[in-house]
């Protein structure tokens, strides 16, 4: 018989994910002999069979792979035949410090919802799952991805459920936190003095304690949840007030697509994203009023579907189609993970706890994500998205990235491939900075990473500069803005100098000033700056980030003098003259006033301007509300804008000031403002391009987060037949700054130039 061979290695999301089993059917399908096996340099497979069998293998191979699965490099060599007799999967084998990857966690399939309903073992069990879905990340402490390496290790299956994981041709087969009813874990819901372990009674009381206006802490995926009823206006305030959280909005859960359909505009790409296997969150435009207490005056609200067995089950008990679910944790602190830290913590926030016996060992949130121009965007990358990596051209091997302060993400290099963490957050308290030190052993554990080079962000004072500095490798440091561009370069494999647009609240300047409205010409290597807004002082550091108002009074001083305030008073009408009076001495005197370039304190000063937003309790609460006004309006004007050395916005500011006492409608303000910065974007590109010839445009930094300033940007350049790259699976705010971070020290190392 003619007889051929042929080695392949399958790298990429392959592991985890059903992968083995779907090429063990694959095979049979063709009549194709041979092994497969995970390693931890991805899946290899020895296939052997007529020409034609091969080769029609080879072809189905990549168009049928498992939904969650994701190719990124298929090898295949000629090999010796080995005349095997059958075709079997092989055990997992450690070869190398090479890794591949791992599977983020996948929400539950629509076959184990079947299985819930009408499999003995598995009627209502909570804890459902096949190598198509379930807990991956979160449950997982080395590779190969074997059981005894997850918190499934202490659970022994029973014999039904080890039939299934040895079953080769079972959904179930090598599903390492395969379960049921037997021998799986278990929930528990503790009330009072008072513990509820049976599923039914479980539902029953969180739907009753639901409707009552309770708070329950929920032990998720990747951590907990404090869930209440976001009907009821009382129940939302209070869980607001006990949790410390006085404005952020709050992400809901609905039950299904067609229930958030009666309450948010949704389109067929948000609807694809909120229904995807990633289930993030996602910021939806509001139609009806759920509950004041969600959004606090802004017009979208976070979204998201079930994901969990346990979600299911709950939403057939409820009596409202949705839930309240936010982190659950204390202010500003990581979400907790712990049984018993949740029972001790969270019982000042929750009138009720809901755990079970199974460890998280990777602490995820839930992931954030919004569309613009029909395109997904992260905003906050985690649960079901990390540790997917970015695959680039060039070799990252032993780079560590420290990220920035804000929305910190770190990154590790393994080959051409950069690792992001799960989102950490701001690094500005000790149990955060403890979780992120955890979180860079884990993956060093994990990854088989060893650093030999590590970047961080020019700042100083960053906890995360200061972790670098202790490092006892090479340690270059970062421009942040430089760095925020390269991220964007690295997700879309751009290696060629770009115009970079790079907006957003604080980086640390070459200059030593606060840098946020820049236009650079950069590549990975060095970076000019073309130009930037104009520096404006920055009363009391970074105590103007909650107070809008002292920006306004800022610039205002700024481009028309103190006369000027006392003349307009009336713009400041809500403040506490004596504070002004302080404030404006401290400019006068040039107290604890940093110069900053920065565009979100320029969209601070617009929105205390009009009256959107003057003192702010989270952050960049000031410029949402600046564009929910914005939104209101279909506007087409601008206003005027000085381009020299730097940006001048003075013309800008009269004119707005000129509206608001011709008593011109604040949204339309609001838009022409919007309008103003896309305009002048594309004015300084064209600028650019024609001195340079360069028709490449990067946009990044947390500003372009703003719907309205991203679509417009990226439309109007189109119409100038630009090139336009924007951040679409990696953030464009500081969760993206380590990606950028590892790209410029690559390249910088590659040409010795470090």
């Amino acid at each position: 018989m003619n007889y051929i061979a042929k080695e392949i290695l399958v790298k990429g999301l392959v592991q985890g994910v059903g992968f083995r089993p779907f090429i063990y059917r694959l095979a049979h399908k063709h009549n194709i002999k041979g092994t497969v096996e995970n390693n931890n340099l991805g899946v290899k497979i020895i296939i052997e069979g007529e020409p034609e069998s091969v080769e029609k293998f080879l072809k189905e191979l990549p168009i049928s792979i498992p939904e969650a699965s994701h190719i990124v490099k298929l090898d295949q060599k000629t090999v010796s035949i080995n005349h095997f007799k059958d075709f079997s999967i092989v055990k997992s084998r450690s070869l190398s410090n090479e890794i591949t990857e791992v599977s983020p966690d996948i929400a539950i399939c629509r076959n184990c919802l079947e299985d819930m309903d009408k499999q003995a073992d598995r009627i209502d069990y909570a804890f459902t799952n096949c190598t198509n879905c379930g807990p991956m990340f979160t449950i997982i402490r080395d590779l190969p991805y074997d059981r005894p390496k997850t918190t499934m290790a202490p659970f022994i299956m029973c014999d039904n459920c080890k039939k299934e994981y040895t079953d080769i041709l079972d959904r179930r087969f090598h599903a390492q936190p395969v379960a049921c009813n037997k021998c799986g874990p278990h929930y528990e819901l503790i009330y009072g003095d008072k513990y509820f372990n049976k599923i039914e009674d479980i539902l029953k009381l969180t739907s009753d304690l639901i409707l009552e206006g309770k708070t329950l802490a929920i032990k998720g995926l990747g951590g907990f949840h404090l869930a209440c009823n976001p009907f009821n206006n009382t129940s939302v305030k209070e869980l607001r007030l006990r949790k410390n959280r006085e404005g952020k909005p709050l992400a809901i859960m609905f039950s299904n697509i067609e229930e958030a359909k009666k309450y948010l505009f949704i389109s067929s790409k948000e609807e694809e994203l909120l229904l995807s296997w990633r289930r993030p969150i996602v910021l939806l435009k509001s139609k009806k009023i759920i509950s004041e207490q969600l959004g606090l005056g802004l017009d979208t609200l976070g979204v998201m579907l079930p994901y969990m067995p346990f979600h299911y089950l709950l939403f057939r008990e409820l009596k409202v189609p949705a839930l309240v679910l936010t982190s659950g944790n204390l202010s500003d602190e990581p979400i907790i993970i712990d049984n018993n830290l949740a029972l001790n913590n969270l019982n000042k926030i929750a009138d009720a706890t809901i755990i079970y016996n199974r460890d998280i060992y990777n602490r995820t949130d839930d992931s954030v994500a919004f569309v613009a121009n029909d395109k997904s965007r992260i905003i906050r990358r985690s649960r079901s998205y990390a540790p997917s990596p970015i695959h680039t051209n060039f070799n990252t091997e032993g780079i560590f990235a420290a990220g920035a302060e804000l929305v910190n993400c770190f990154a590790i290099g393994k080959g051409n491939q950069i690792l992001l963490s799960q989102h950490i957050g701001d690094l500005k308290n000790m149990e955060t900075f403890e979780f992120y030190q955890e979180s860079i052993s884990r993956f060093s554990k994990l990854f088989r990473f060893e650093p030999q080079l590590v970047v961080s962000d020019m700042h100083p004072e960053y906890l995360s500069s200061k972790y670098s500095d202790n490092l006892t490798i090479k340690h270059i440091k970062v421009q942040h803005h430089h760095a925020h561009i390269a991220s964007c370069m690295a997700e879309n494999n751009i290696d060629e100098k770009v115009i970079g647009i790079s907006f957003d609240g604080t980086g640390y300047g070459t200059d030593g000033n606060i840098w946020g409205g820049e236009i650079l010409i950069c590549d990975y290597e060095s970076f000019e700056r073309y130009s930037h807004f104009e520096y404006i002082k920055q009363p009391g550091g970074d105590a103007s980030n909650h107070h809008p108002w002292r920006m306004l009074l800022s610039y205002l001083i700024h481009y028309f003098g103190e006369d000027f305030i006392h003349k307009n008073n009336f713009l400041f009408d809500d403040i506490d003259s004596n504070e002004i009076n302080l404030v404006s001495s401290i400019i006068d005197k040039n107290i604890n006033c940093p110069l900053s370039s920065s565009a979100g304190r320029l969209f601070d000063s617009v929105s205390a301007l009009l009256g959107a937003c003057k003192n702010s309790t989270y952050h960049a609460e000031a410029p949402m509300r600046l564009e929910a006004l914005a939104s209101k309006s279909n506007t087409k004007s601008k206003y005027s804008y000085e381009i020299t050395n730097h940006i001048s916005f003075k013309y800008c500011f009269l004119e707005m000031i000129n509206d608001i006492n011709n008593k011109r409608k604040l949204s339309d303000i609001a838009m022409a403002f919007h309008n103003t910065i896309i305009d002048l974007v594309t004015t300084v590109a064209t600028k650019i391009r024609n001195e340079t010839t360069i028709n490449k445009v990067a946009l990044s930094g947390g500003s372009f987060q703003n719907r309205i300033l991203l679509e417009g940007c990226e439309n109007e350049l189109k119409l100038k037949d630009f090139e336009i790259y924007s951040q679409s699976s990696v953030p464009s705010n500081d969760g993206g700054i380590a990606l950028g971070q590892i790209a410029i020290a690559a390249k910088r190392r590659d040409n010795d130039r470090l």
